[in-house]
């Protein structure tokens, strides 16, 4: 059995106490995996992603473990462990990418590495001296998946990666996710099917708050996903 990264065990989330959208939630994140989570609109996948990220304020778990230790959402020590692509980020608009990377290496405390093949492999080298303002949707996501994948964090979360990308950005992703196991764990959330199947060692499927099926290995089809659903 791989060895456990992140333990999160009966988390319950909430928008004030009378709208709960997760509700005991429990999950086990090993070490080089990526573990897909699907779910329909309003399912809790954001949400539960804004938890792990220290974004969520307003929920509760019996406890939540980092290499087995308990460990704070918020502490700088397991910041740096972890970097979350969100599915809509409108923040830093007046940093161009070159600004932006830096500033999150600094951060991170890293060296900023060589990132022409993933600005190549994204398409996005005419786009990195414009402020983040100007970029479409699909640039602007490019600029923070750019950053998770050269940053290479131990916990990647990455929100509707695929949303807003055009085909080859798209397919040069789920070769950067599939090939993410060298570095680290990758939980993703997504309502599309392909970028699951192709890419997940896990699938959760996530409804009314909870974890309501689990899908490995050979288990992993569009078709059983779907009914699931």
């Amino acid at each position: 059995m791989k060895t456990a990264l992140l333990s999160v065990n009966n988390l319950t989330a909430w928008y004030g106490r009378k709208k709960m959208v997760l509700s005991d939630v429990s999950l086990e994140l090993a070490e080089h995996e990526t573990v897909g989570l699907i779910g329909l609109n309003g399912a809790g996948k954001t949400t539960f992603l804004q938890v792990l990220s220290g974004l969520h304020s307003t929920f509760q778990a019996k406890n939540i473990l980092f290499h087995g230790k308990t460990v704070k959402l918020q502490k700088k020590d397991f910041k740096r462990c972890r970097y979350t692509v969100f599915a809509e980020d409108d923040s830093f608009r007046y940093f161009t990418f070159w600004e932006y990377l830096s500033y999150v290496f600094s951060a991170y405390g890293k060296e900023v590495p060589d990132v022409s093949g993933l600005m190549e492999g994204f398409g996005f080298e005419e786009y990195a001296d414009i402020l983040l303002r100007d970029l479409s949707t699909g640039n602007r996501k490019k600029v923070y998946l750019i950053t998770a994948f050269a940053l290479k964090p131990e916990l990647l979360f990455l929100d509707e990666p695929v949303n807003g990308l055009d085909f080859e950005s798209t397919e040069f992703l789920y070769q950067q996710i599939s090939a993410y196991r060298e570095f680290g764990t990758v939980l993703f959330s997504s309502h599309i099917l392909e970028s699951i199947t192709l890419t997940s060692d896990r699938v959760l499927v996530l409804g009314d708050g909870k974890i309501q099926q689990t899908f490995e290995g050979g288990q992993i089809n569009a078709a059983d996903i779907r009914e699931a659903l």
